[in-house]
């Protein structure tokens, strides 16, 4: 058994996608195998102990018997690091029942049966979300996404700020915390409201957008979506629609996945371009196409009848109406009478009023002011229209027809844009014309993120798709508030939730400035001189308050001191015995900080990181009358 686990060992370290800091990843390995990596088992396969032990031969063909591969990688002798054993140590173990085979859900854990929370709280925090991996059997897992308690209350207006002293589902709201319990606290106040959720969430990429701890594996991401999602379903209306943009690494997976949660629902997928084809982009072009769009997928909560306002935008006449080649002359005395009309060539049309087509100004104000002359003929095989008289307009059931022929006119593809008549076409589902040009100039010149945000006119447009005035629109990745900034101006109702520390200096001085008239963006289109409102609060932390404290922590004795202080006030997992601990001290000291701040996380009660709404009234938690006051109206409990 040993020779095998150092043979093992020894193979694996061959491959370097297997090691961080000089160590073997064993989930990283166990997600390999269950994937049948190809690369995996071909360096399994170049050791004959090895190949003994994990592959049986059918037909002389080696088979890689990839259950008895985990079960033997999951087995604690293999790579017990000093964490591991400390924790043995001290006996704070779970049983050794395989996670997936289990009724219990993990806190963190990349498989489908799980509950990832997800608590990067700093815009630089990279730890591994891997610290939280605990199982928490299902009744504690209720009690963790119990709705929790909101404090720190802020109204701003275009005044400034204020105390709050009433809340209403009418305000606008922005909630610092962890989303998926933030999603959780909603559903009392929000539940079927809400009409349009749009979501940018961390790509599971290197280069992080918004600095979100975005490098999950990808098991562990769709588990990270995949829990979002299910919490965010129930807040949307019968006829609410989900739009989730996400880039080419993960784009498949999420739709499969979304495909999951909305049963299928799917209303479309948008390619919007989102980058231009310079700098970095083209660094490699000899060896791969340059990716300048993202993708958008869209999903109603239901298959009901779902309104989607038509979109159409400015173009060219010869976009428009490139096969719009025929005019009708009318008769002069009787131009509704269509027994009387004549169709032209529009050449001839355009001769008769003595404008050359090689006049482009001329020709196009001409053709647009006499659009409903202009024409094109289709065939419509649904219908036996008569293919006489020939060369005479026919009425019929409301549709002009010609020489069998249903008749389009130009007329319907011209709309007024800022008071002008303008040829447009229907929007369809590649987005090529979104201004992606001087989008960190967005939101005042206090609020600078170079990379990251998204244009204030592709939010417009989204928004605009699917609400109407008074709507409410949510984003539970709020980022720099953008979604709930064009929401504001747009005179939609909006929830943004952010865990993020520049919630304080990004997000919510972004918001400032929109009601105080803010005129970057959308802001002309929409004619905003400011007003309106929105409330700032917080989820109220309890374990939390520590899981700051431990992150932030330099040295071992940092630590120590909020070991102390979490006896005294945290709220610890059951299985923790402290004098054990205590007792065992010399081993934790020769722990890495990093495994010393991963075991100080885990031995909190995970159900405790926020105060649940329910113990308000528990003096512990120091929750103030007046917070108390605006958690039971807001919760519909006053």
């Amino acid at each position: 058994m040993q020779n095998l686990l150092n043979d093992l060992k020894a193979v694996l370290e061959k491959d370097d996608r297997l090691i961080a800091e000089g160590l073997l990843l064993k989930n990283k390995i166990i997600e390999l195998a269950l994937a049948m990596d190809a690369g995996l088992i071909r360096l399994l396969l170049t050791h004959d102990g090895i190949k003994k032990h994990f592959f049986s031969s059918v037909d002389g063909i080696p088979v890689f018997d990839k259950a008895k591969f985990q079960q033997f990688v999951s087995n604690k002798a293999f790579l017990p690091d000093s964490y591991t054993a400390f924790k043995n140590k001290i006996g704070l173990t779970a049983d050794g029942q395989y996670l997936t085979d289990s009724k219990e859900v993990v806190l963190a854990w990349p498989y489908k049966d799980c509950v990832l929370e997800g608590g990067q709280t700093k815009e630089d925090a990279k730890r591994d979300e891997i610290f939280w991996n605990e199982t928490l059997a299902p009744d504690q897992i209720d009690r963790l996404l119990a709705p929790k308690a909101l404090t720190n209350f802020k109204k701003y207006d275009k005044d400034g700020e204020h105390e709050v002293t009433g809340i209403s589902q009418d305000d606008n709201l922005i909630i610092k915390g962890n989303n998926l319990l933030a999603l959780h606290t909603l559903k009392a106040a929000y539940g079927g409201r809400v009409k349009l959720i749009y979501i940018d969430p961390p790509y599971n990429t290197e280069e992080d957008s918004f600095k979100y701890n975005d490098t999950f594996s990808r098991s562990t991401w769709l588990t990270f979506m995949k829990n979002r999602l299910e919490a965010a379903k129930p807040l949307l209306s019968d006829d609410g629609i989900i739009a989730v943009q996400i880039n080419d690494k993960e784009q498949a997976y999420l739709k499969i996945l979304l495909d999951e949660v909305f049963s299928e629902n799917f209303r479309a997928t948008i390619c919007v371009k989102m980058s231009h084809l310079s700098g970095v982009k083209m660094s490699h072009k000899d060896k791969k196409i340059p990716k300048i769009k993202e993708h958008i997928h869209i999903y109603s909560k239901t298959d009901n009848q779902i309104t989607i306002k038509p979109y159409y935008i400015p173009v060219t006449w010869d976009e428009a109406f490139d096969r719009y080649e025929n005019f009708i002359a009318k008769d002069d005395d009787q131009p509704t009478d269509h027994s009387k009309w004549k169709s032209l060539s529009l050449n001839q049309a355009l001769k008769r009023a003595g404008i050359s087509k090689d006049n482009k100004p001329e020709a196009e104000k001409f053709m647009i002011d006499n659009a409903e002359c202009i024409f094109q003929t289709a065939l419509n095989r649904s219908k036996n229209y008569p293919k006489e008289p020939k060369g005479e307009f026919l009425l019929i059931d409301g549709t002009y027809v010609l020489n069998g022929r249903e008749v389009y006119l130009a007329s319907e593809k011209i709309q007024e844009v800022d008071g002008k008549k303008t040829p447009v076409s229907i929007l369809g589902d590649i987005w090529s014309d979104i201004g992606i040009n001087n989008v960190f100039q967005e939101g005042g010149d206090d609020i600078s993120l170079r990379f990251g945000k998204k244009p204030e006119s592709l939010l417009h447009r989204i928004i605009d798709l699917f609400t109407k005035n008074g709507d409410v629109v949510l984003d539970f990745f709020s980022g720099t508030a953008t979604t709930a900034a064009v929401a504001h101006k747009m005179r939609r109702r909006w929830v943004a939730l952010e865990q993020l520390d520049y919630i304080k200096t990004l997000s919510v001085p972004r918001l400032e400035n929109v009601v105080k008239g803010d005129q970057t963006g959308i802001s002309a289109l929409e004619k905003w001189q400011g007003g309106g409102s929105f409330v700032y609060c917080e989820l109220a932390q309890a374990n939390q308050v520590y899981v700051d404290r431990i992150q932030s922590a330099e040295t071992t004795k940092g630590l120590q001191t909020i070991w102390a202080d979490m006896q005294d006030k945290a709220f610890l997992s059951y299985r923790v015995d402290p004098k054990k601990i205590d007792l065992n001290s010399a081993d934790f000291n020769t722990m890495s900080l990093d495994d010393q701040k991963r075991f100080l996380i885990e031995v909190m009660d995970k159900n405790m990181l926020y105060v649940p709404v329910s113990e308000i009234d528990d003096k512990t938690y120091g929750i103030s009358d007046d917070d108390k006051k605006l958690n039971r109206r807001f919760q519909g409990k006053a």
